[in-house]
This record gives structure tokens, sequence and C-alpha cells, in this order.
């Protein structure tokens, strides 16, 4: 599949160059779209046909966006922060594994500090991938794995897309009264150039503690920023049937921890009902 890029607006250009010392890994490949149909699945091209570190996807809309389990992500032009980025999280230095799993939760960790730097909002983080603003959600984040065959057996990539709202748009009916954007949330106009760079650099710099296995870093911030990870009530589809528990935090590669009756559930994956 072929893609093709558009210029890069000058006012983003100009704040990616404001950034550039901070965007470490990140960056050195960029490709700006006034449309495209998913920045992941572009992305994603790039992760399967060569060695794509690094590389960053932004679009100024989506029309396929999409969310975790096949979920739409409404992207309407020049409303929001969509990019896509091409990750390697199997180069951590002792546990790949581990650093793989962490992935969604260091972007989370990332997207929420970025948001506070350049608009002082304190957004929360849901586990395992959204940010709230009370009950609204703010913004989303899918992580999606990529192999490509190399000398010896495959290359892995994560393909780690986030779609951030910026300003009032006019949301599905069905999704209308569950979301919210910045500027609703501080009543003033954000600076979208400067958030795309900031979220960027922060991606790079929370990417270069999951390479260099700074986890303890990476799981503290987002214990501070997750309040419902502790004492939510929250329901889920088991093997057996439906189970409802209270959480009881996290573990160490990311899982969700949910006390019911007198077990401690772990769970990796699933959706989950909260509230319930």
């Amino acid at each position: 599949m072929t893609f093709r890029p558009d210029d890069l607006p000058t006012e983003l250009a100009e704040a990616l160059e404001r950034a550039r010392p901070r965007l470490g890994r990140l960056g050195h490949r960029l490709l700006f779209f006034s449309s495209v149909g998913s920045t992941n699945d572009v992305a994603a091209g790039l992760a399967a046909t060569g060695d794509a570190e690094g590389a960053v996807v932004v679009a100024d809309a989506q029309t396929a966006g999409r969310g975790r389990r096949g979920h739409t992500w409404f992207s309407p032009p020049g409303a929001g922060v969509y990019v896509s980025l091409v990750l390697a999280p199997a180069h951590a230095r002792h546990s790949a594994s581990r650093a793989v799993s962490l992935v969604t939760l260091m972007a989370g960790v990332a997207l929420v500090e970025a948001v506070q730097q350049v608009t002082g909002l304190a957004a929360d983080i849901k586990w395992p991938n959204d940010l709230l603003v009370g009950r609204r959600k703010l913004a989303g984040i899918l992580a999606e794995g990529v192999a490509r065959p190399a000398a010896g057996g495959y290359m892995s990539f994560v393909v780690l897309g986030y779609g951030l709202n910026v300003s009032p748009a006019a949301y599905p009916q069905e999704i209308d009264e569950r979301v919210t954007c910045l500027e609703t949330e501080l009543g003033r106009r954000v600076d979208r150039p400067m958030l795309v760079a900031e979220t960027i650099a922060v991606m790079a710099e929370r990417y270069a503690d999951l390479l260099a296995c700074r986890f303890d870093a990476i799981l503290d911030a987002w214990r501070d920023r997750s309040p419902g990870s502790r004492g939510a009530r929250v329901s889920w589809e088991s093997p057996s049937g439906i189970k409802s528990g209270v959480t009881d935090g996290i573990d160490d590669t990311g899982a969700l921890l949910v006390r019911s009756g007198s077990r401690v559930e772990r769970i990796v994956s699933g959706e989950i009902r909260w509230g319930a």
C-alpha cells in the first residue's frame, strides 16, 4: 500500500524543530497527512518494510481511526491530535518482554504529562489506555504489534497510536456524552502544533525510560495518575462467566489486579466495565 504524505504545515514544523533536542530516537522520519484512513496503518506499513524504529506519522484527520477491540476513534479535521509512532521495545537492555508489556502504560504516562505541561490540565489515566477528565474520555491509546522477517528470525515492532481531543466537534450521538476535549475543559484555545510536538517529545523521554528498563519510574508515575486503579468496582468476562470485584492496583507488568471475594484476579486484556 502506498501513502502519499502532504507537506508539513509551517506551525507544526516550527514546533517540532523547537522540540528536536528532546526527540531522542523519535522523528528521524516524519510523515504528515491532511487526511488518512489510519495513522496506525501507515506506521504499520513502515514497520513491515524496513528498519523504521522512531518513525512518526501525524494526521490532521482520520477517516478510519480506531481504538481497542475494533472501536472507532472519531477523528475530525482540525479537532484533535492523531499520531502514531513505530517503537521497538524488544531493544530494551535486560527485559524485552516486560518492556513490551508496559508500552501502553508508558504512553499513558507520557500523554498525561505532555497535556499538563502544555495546558496545565491534570487528567487521569484509566487502565489500560484512556485519559479521562472526570468521567469523560479525553484521549485513547492503541498499541499493535508488527513483525517483519529479519536475519535469523523476526524483528518485532510496536505501532503506538494515540488520539487526543483538542477542540469541540460534532461527536456522534452514541459517544457525545462520554467524551470531552481540552478546549471545553479549559475554556480557551489550545496551541495544537505545540501539543503535537510536546506529546512526541515526552513520548521520546518515556520511551528512553522503557528501553533503559527504568520500569519503576513508569509504573510509579502511572499509579500516581490513576486513582481508579484502586478501589473502583469493575466487572469483566471470564471463561467461567461474568465476574466482578474491586480494583487493587497493577502489578509490575502492568496487569490490572482486582480483588474478587477472597481472590485477587490478574487481568491482562479484555473489556472492563467500570462502576459495575
